[in-house]
């Protein structure tokens, strides 16, 4: 297992319409979204197996949630970590939309 108290660090990589988290330079997980007009669609976050417990997953979408304030966009939480994590994290609350049918055709539609 790798563990590691090394440098951390979440970048926004747009042309993979995703946030990383790096563990001394190596990926360890990601979130993964679409923008849909004011709002970024997030449907995916993973953690690889080799940085499990370590708090990655909180650590990314948090970051990533305080750069979609930082855009002035709002947040749509198809992904159920992150909606896990916005009903954890009321400073995070005001961000949020609700995700609707809509929203989940027009996330369908968009990954194909």
């Amino acid at each position: 297992m790798y563990q590691s108290s090394g440098i951390r660090t979440v970048q926004r990589v747009d042309a993979r319409h995703r946030y990383e988290i790096l563990v001394d330079g190596r990926r360890a997980g990601l979130t993964a979204y679409r923008d849909r007009g004011a709002q970024r669609v997030f449907f995916h976050t993973e953690v690889d197996d080799a940085f499990a417990g370590q708090g990655l997953a909180a650590e990314l979408v948090q970051a990533a949630l305080a750069d979609v304030r930082e855009s002035g966009k709002r947040v749509v939480p198809v992904c159920p970590y992150v909606a896990k994590f916005l009903k954890r994290h009321e400073e995070f609350a005001d961000l949020a939309d609700p995700v609707t049918p809509e929203v989940l055709h027009w996330l369908e539609e968009e990954l194909r």
